[in-house]
């Protein structure tokens, strides 16, 4: 089959790779019919998460047909349609039974690994490194999906793929984004930074909870244009974002803070310079200011991907200002039902960020193209069929 590989730093290529099995009476196979290139995957295109290989497979928002089940599957049949959330999960430990998904203590064969940067290892994911796990991921014809009966959510509609392919990972992020802050309908104002995918579902998600007004914060026009679209109030980002912020909610600063940007921010020169040294591992610069212009007792949701260590950070505003911090990977299977339903109701359309649909033979100039952001690209969506 063919796949999307990480052969180095900013190196993809479609290769030839041998097609997945089963391994484990619970697996399944999902004969891949869209996928897309996510935010998170940028970070592994640029060479900033340990314990990616070259030859790995990459890719976590992928669905299709499902072409084969191992002989302990029992909910999921060959033939059906599914989208496969990125966190894979057992469904059967303290973590799953308390729907902490993303927390699951059985699915990361590398385990140790993980402990030996964060204590304890978060579930495995797929096409996300060895540190979580080293699954083969869904930038491909075919995938192994294990724990078939826990992750894959049947589509029984035809509803098209395009509506219901973000499901796999970045609706539910930008969702779960916008619920951890604590929303209270009417009232509360919410500060997005980054109009990314991830930022778009989360403005999306915050006015579908029943936000006031939510203030979107990015460097790029297109990004805030789309922004605009939901209905959000767009602002460039720059170092005066917290007396516009002031500004705007009459000296308070908002209720909530969301950072849907993660490690690779952009806006200052240290970091810049401290990570190209690899004096730290990420650069927090919108972290940062959502930490300090997040109101007094106002609460900071994390979705954006951080992969170590951080400098600088004003945790001393955190403190006294008595902020609350939300953050994690994404409880996917919490989240599946409720927003296919949205999506079936037309509350929502998330095929609307979509702005590239190239062929999978093309992933490593889309990969070049998304990481700088060039031709209006905010949302890739690859076709494995071609």
């Amino acid at each position: 089959m063919k796949a999307a590989v990480w052969m180095g730093k900013k190196k993809m290529e479609v290769q030839e790779v041998a097609d997945p099995r089963i391994l484990n009476p619970r697996d399944c196979i999902v004969k891949v019919t869209a996928t897309a290139i996510c935010g998170s995957d940028v970070h592994l295109y640029n060479g900033l998460i340990p314990t990616l290989e070259k030859g790995d497979i990459l890719g976590h928002e992928f669905m299709g047909e499902v072409v084969e089940v191992g002989p302990a599957v029992r909910k999921t049949k060959v033939g059906d349609r599914v989208v496969v959330p990125f966190t894979i999960a057992c469904g059967a430990c303290s973590h799953c039974t308390r729907t902490e998904w993303s927390c699951c203590d059985n699915t990361n064969p590398n385990a140790h690994i993980a402990e030996a940067l964060m204590g304890y290892s978060p579930a495995g994911l797929f096409g996300f490194s060895h540190m979580s796990g080293g699954y083969a991921g869904g930038q491909a014809q075919y995938v192994r999906v294990p724990f078939a009966d826990v992750g894959p959510i049947k589509i029984e509609s035809d509803i098209p793929d395009e509506k219901v392919l973000f499901l796999s990972d970045i609706f539910p992020t930008g969702y779960m984004a916008a619920e951890n802050c604590n929303i209270v309908p009417g009232r509360s104002v919410v500060a997005v930074w980054g109009c990314g995918p991830v930022g778009q579902f989360a403005i999306r998600s915050a006015f579908l909870l029943g936000a006031a007004k939510v203030i979107a914060i990015d460097s790029i026009p297109e990004r805030r244009a789309l922004a605009e679209k939901a209905g959000a109030t767009a602002i460039p980002s720059g170092d005066d974002v917290m007396e516009t912020l002031k500004a705007m909610t009459g000296g308070r600063g908002p209720d909530a803070a969301i950072d849907a940007v993660g490690m690779e921010a952009h806006g200052s020169t240290y970091d810049d310079v401290k990570q190209t040294l690899k004096m730290e591992t990420d650069r927090p610069f919108a972290l940062r200011q959502a930490m300090s212009c997040v109101r007094k007792a106002g609460t900071l949701s994390v979705p954006g991907v951080y992969a170590g260590f951080l400098d600088k950070v004003p945790f001393g505003a955190v403190m006294a200002k008595g902020v609350t911090i939300k953050t994690g990977q994404t409880h996917m299977q919490r989240y599946l039902h409720p927003l296919l339903a949205l999506v079936e109701a037309k509350k929502i359309d998330p095929s609307c960020i979509i702005t590239h649909r190239v062929p999978l033979s093309e992933a490593p100039e889309a990969y070049a193209m998304f990481n700088a952001k060039t031709d209006g690209c905010i949302k890739v969506v690859l076709d494995p069929s071609r």
